[in-house]
């Protein structure tokens, strides 16, 4: 009698509780500290969080926000932008990059992306500048920093502040400095799957800018420098300290998780190497922290059926570059005005990448990604 086909259990595309199990006494600990003291928002749960934080990205001030997409608006609030004003930044990364322009009452202005490293074309970048440009977003996508020595070259030519969108790039580095501090402001998202993630939405602005910084703890916090005396129209737009002791807990861990991911992507080089895929590269200046592994590759939606029939998890985020979103129809923009992005959001595909991914299943997802590409075969 045939034995019974084994059915392997599926490989998801991201895996949030492989990560709690093992620091689920930290997480415990730190909450219980938060919860008895009754301070629930802002006090000095967050200003601790705050303090490391800052250390980490190497700046003097990071200021805790409730999300990634209003630490956007927020800094570019405090830099002054709002009706009028035009803010540059890449056509091919989150939409929030561009509302937290729109919602200010300011244009955003897209620019196409290198082929090699999916980053802001730099090269391209002063042509998009205009007397009414105000604020440069370069975005560190997928987790490899932008070539950000050329780019302030330009930003300060023209006096423009730069606000790096260093939402999945936490840890990386640009010839020895990390992404947040490579700009006059950065803003991160927490979100839950991000290269660091809170059990929420949350967010924080980071910057050596002490004037920006002061502004910003009262733009979060409904204007207010002295409880109850509104010096501007304010947001209610804190971080909360249980949040931030989550945070805390998980930040003496990212170092670890980010060998993890990159020993991942190392593996993955090895599996699909000879294949007909660009594989990701790492410039010789950066370390990458591989949020997303993104191989651009043909048969992109061949392929991700393929994989899903096998049970593993494969993403394609970023489908449609943001000019080309519907909410930007207005702009005018088409795919020859950023013909890069354009193919590249064609190309993408995001293979399963977190720390906990253990090496059988690396190995198995190398294994079908070659098997589509000779015919099905194993």
């Amino acid at each position: 009698m045939p034995s019974p086909t084994v059915t392997p259990d599926p490989i998801p595309a991201e895996d949030l509780t492989r990560q709690y199990g093992p620091i689920a006494d930290e997480i415990h600990a730190a909450i219980d500290r938060v919860l008895p003291s009754g301070k629930y928002t802002l006090g000095p749960v967050l200003e601790e969080f705050e303090r490391d934080y800052a250390r980490y990205c190497g700046v003097e001030h990071a200021i805790g926000i409730s999300s990634g997409t209003a630490a956007l608006q927020l800094a570019l609030a405090a830099m002054g932008v709002g009706p009028g004003d035009e803010v540059i930044t890449q056509a091919n990364t989150y939409v929030a990059t561009a509302f937290a322009i729109s919602y200010l009452g300011a244009k955003p202005v897209f620019v196409d992306v290198d082929p090699v490293y999916a980053n802001l074309d730099v090269s391209a970048l002063e042509g998009h500048i205009t007397p009414r440009t105000k604020v440069i977003i370069p975005v560190h996508l997928y987790g490899h920093p932008v070539d950000m020595d050329p780019l302030m070259q330009v930003a300060r030519k023209h006096r423009l502040r730069v606000l790096e969108d260093a939402s999945h790039a936490h840890g990386a580095t640009y010839k020895g400095r990390r992404a947040g501090s490579l700009g006059d402001a950065a803003a991160f998202s927490f979100y839950p799957s991000k290269v660091l993630g809170a059990y929420g939405d949350a967010g924080v602005i980071v910057t050596n800018d002490a004037d920006l910084a002061k502004r910003l703890r009262v733009l979060r916090y409904m204007g207010q420098e002295v409880k109850g005396t509104h010096l501007v129209v304010g947001y209610q737009e804190r971080l909360d300290p249980m949040q931030a002791a989550i945070l805390q807990v998980k930040l003496r861990h990212l170092e670890g998780w980010i060998e993890q991911r990159r020993g991942i992507a190392r593996r993955y080089r090895e599996l699909l190497a000879g294949l007909p895929l660009r594989l990701p590269v790492e410039s010789a200046d950066c370390r990458h922290v591989y949020y997303l592994y993104t191989p651009f590759v043909p048969r992109r939606d061949e392929l991700v059926a393929f994989l899903e029939g096998r049970g593993i998890g494969a993403q394609t985020i970023y489908r449609t570059p943001v000019p080309l979103q519907p909410c930007y129809a207005g702009l005018g923009y088409t795919a020859a005005d950023v013909p890069v992005a354009a193919r590249l959001a064609g190309e993408l595909i995001n293979l399963p990448v977190f720390p906990e991914l253990r090496d059988d299943e690396v190995q198995r997802v190398g294994e079908a990604v070659r098997a589509f590409y000779s015919g099905g075969k194993a």
